[in-house]
């Protein structure tokens, strides 16, 4: 039978096109494939001959460098059954000026229109700084490649071993190699460099995850996890079989953190607010939604809640932005219904499945609780994310939730959300705040202060395709 994009997949049982999809698809889009030390190379081919050559030996069976999202699914079920180590990640990814020097005609390279006019023509759009200031290499690609692992040791052989296929391919030239490695709080959960748990509400596309969601964490009673294998993955139509064969468009934007400067601005806020003691804290969790441990602030007034860190929730009993403000972070990025502009149905058409990684040395205590010595620069977010439709996804996303200052649409009588206070562009209104935790519209006390300063600037970027490896092997 066809692949059947409009359900969640059972990888286990898969059969027929089902199963040759999971064998030609890269790792790493329907699941995530940890890799908590990451390196990315941006490349360019010197012409088509060099760059076809490269992809056939990443791609070459038996797998030395690229498996298969089936093979990798495989070996998460073995390292769980007897603790059997899986292999590295590598995955790979086309621009548009990719697939022309690799002579593939138009009619048959990925059609997203987003995809073919590039990341740099929408700087502005996207309010974006103009990509003449960008980071160079981060743009104007030809291909990225990734190289990922758990553990130091197996990513840094990974990377020896990737480095010694591109001394053999002359005619390959790395615009710039992009490191990224994990950060954890006391918990060993993953967080970003502000100090906040990060990546907890994904989309779940595989049956088997989705009843490990429901019995080994928080439930899916309240939100439901599960989507739809098409909103991550098309038909590949470069491929020897488009309807067994499948790849994603992969978004990459490098995303600089002042830490400093966002750690001031939540005890500003704290202080404009008259947030003391412990409930200081609720300052931070406002601008993101969550508090540090992953607590989401609509489902209580103090962190505490880790382990798991809860996601089976939604804003229903927060319509008036008394708990957690429209303005928190994860709240624009993800208003589970709460939004005001679309149905539920409609708006889980925009989520993405995001696979960013932390990058930049931190020579602090990450989690000292100190301001003085917290980076300005050079530390961040490698955002990363896979798209059925870079512009239905990312771009509506950052467009018209991230940027828009009237999203999600608020109670009557409460101030406009503005832009998103981590990842969004353009000028910022005063806030509105809830003094109390849960207090009501017109009952004292909710402030109206001056929002929070910028400090997240994106560095650069580009959007990719992840063919499937019948393309690459094709090639």
């Amino acid at each position: 039978m066809p692949v059947n994009l409009g359900a969640p997949l059972s990888w286990k049982s898969a059969a027929g096109d089902d199963k040759a999809m999971l064998e030609n698809l890269q790792p790493n889009i329907l699941k995530a494939h940890t890799r908590e030390f990451l390196s990315m190379f941006f490349v360019r081919f010197a012409d088509q001959a060099k760059g076809k050559a490269l992809l056939r030996a990443l791609s070459a069976a038996p797998a030395k460098f690229l498996k298969s999202a089936l093979d990798h699914l495989n070996e998460v079920a073995a390292f769980k059954a007897s603790g059997t180590p899986g292999t590295s990640y590598f995955g790979v990814g086309l621009t548009k000026p990719g697939y022309d020097l690799l002579g593939v005609p138009p009619a048959k390279q990925p059609g997203d229109t987003a995809f073919r006019a590039g990341m740099a023509t929408q700087a502005g759009a996207l309010g974006d700084p103009a990509a003449s200031a960008w980071e160079a290499g981060l743009s104007g690609a030809h291909a990225v490649i990734l190289v990922g692992d758990q553990l130091a040791p197996p990513q840094a052989a990974a990377v020896l071993k990737l480095k010694a296929l591109l001394a053999a391919h002359p005619g390959v030239t790395v615009l710039v190699r992009q490191n990224g490695h994990g950060q954890h709080n006391d918990n060993e959960e993953g967080i970003e460099h502000f100090g906040y748990v990060d990546g907890r509400s994904q989309p779940i596309f595989l049956n088997e995850d989705l009843a490990a969601e429901k019995l080994g964490k928080d439930g899916i009673t309240t939100w439901d996890a599960a989507f739809p294998i098409g909103r991550a993955i098309v038909a590949d139509p470069a491929a020897p079989t488009p309807a067994k064969h499948f790849g994603s468009y992969f978004v990459f934007r490098k995303l600089e953190q002042n830490v400093k400067l966002f750690k001031k601005e939540e005890e500003k806020l704290a202080t404009r607010l008259g947030l003391t003691g412990d409930d200081a804290e609720r300052a931070g969790a406002m601008i993101v939604g969550r508090f540090e441990d992953g607590t989401p602030l609509a489902v209580q007034f103090a962190e505490g809640s880790c382990n798991p860190v809860p996601n089976d929730f939604d804003y229903s009993s927060d319509s008036e932005g008394g708990k957690c403000p429209y303005f928190g972070h994860i709240r624009k990025m993800n208003p589970r219904g709460s939004g005001g502009f679309e149905p539920l149905a409609a708006e889980r058409l925009h989520i993405m499945a995001r696979r960013g990684q932390t990058y930049g040395v931190r020579t602090d205590g990450l989690n000292d609780g100190k301001i003085a010595n917290k980076p300005t620069k050079d530390v961040g977010l490698l955002f990363m994310a896979f798209n059925a439709d870079i512009g239905e996804q990312f771009e509506f996303v950052q467009k018209n939730w991230a940027n828009f200052g009237g999203f999600p649409k608020v109670a009557a009588g409460v101030g406009a959300p503005g832009p998103d206070l981590i990842i969004g562009n353009g000028a910022r209104p005063d806030v509105e705040c809830p003094v109390q935790w849960g207090s009501a519209i017109g009952v004292p006390p909710r402030k109206t202060t001056r929002t929070t300063k910028a400090a997240v600037t994106m560095k650069g970027g580009d959007y990719f395709f992840m063919p499937s490896i019948a393309f690459l092997r094709s090639l």
